[in-house]
């Protein structure tokens, strides 16, 4: 058993990938939300088996014993996020890094150019589970690795791309 889990096709939300952000005054980080079918029990399974992992790892910095209260990074958008339609009959974990993630295409070839690579686009991820002891939280964090796009998917956030709003058919009338 591994703390590193490689996704199926999950969609991807709040995708800061290719410049890190700062959130309340933190660190700058990269971070992505993996949106998860609750159909794909493959991921679901390898992600709650990798946890499990974690914290066994993790003992020491969890003071040698499993705290009931642990906070856990899987969490069901049905609860969490219900008036999220993109999080409906889904399970998400919200995965970041101190180091940019390698993002690669269907084809493996790495994706530069920042528009290609959204919030709402479907692929995979490449994450770790590990354990923290902050401030007198303790728990099991998402780290990101790497990413890969396989398909694009409605933009998530309510923008439109330029090449939707200005299509050719427009020009030749």
């Amino acid at each position: 058993m591994s703390n590193k889990v490689i996704t199926g096709k999950v969609r991807f939300s709040y995708a800061n990938v290719f410049e890190p952000k700062s959130i309340n005054g933190s660190d700058p980080k990269y971070s992505v939300s993996l949106i998860i079918p609750k159909e794909d029990k493959v991921t679901i399974d390898k992600i709650k088996a990798a946890i499990e992992v974690a914290k066994q790892e993790g003992l020491s910095k969890l003071g040698g014993k499993i705290p009931a209260n642990l906070k856990t990074p899987l969490r069901d958008g049905d609860i969490d996020r219900p008036d999220d339609p993109a999080y409906a009959d889904s399970y998400f974990v919200n995965a970041n890094s101190t180091i940019r993630p390698g993002i690669v295409d269907a084809n493996l070839q790495p994706i530069i150019d920042s528009t290609e690579f959204y919030s709402g686009c479907f692929g995979r991820a490449s994450i770790v589970f590990y354990a923290y002891n902050a401030n007198g939280n303790k728990g099991i964090a998402c780290g990101l690795q790497n990413l890969q796009k396989l398909e694009d998917g409605e933009p998530l956030g309510g923008r439109s791309r330029a090449e939707d709003d200005f299509g050719i058919d427009d020009i030749l009338g």
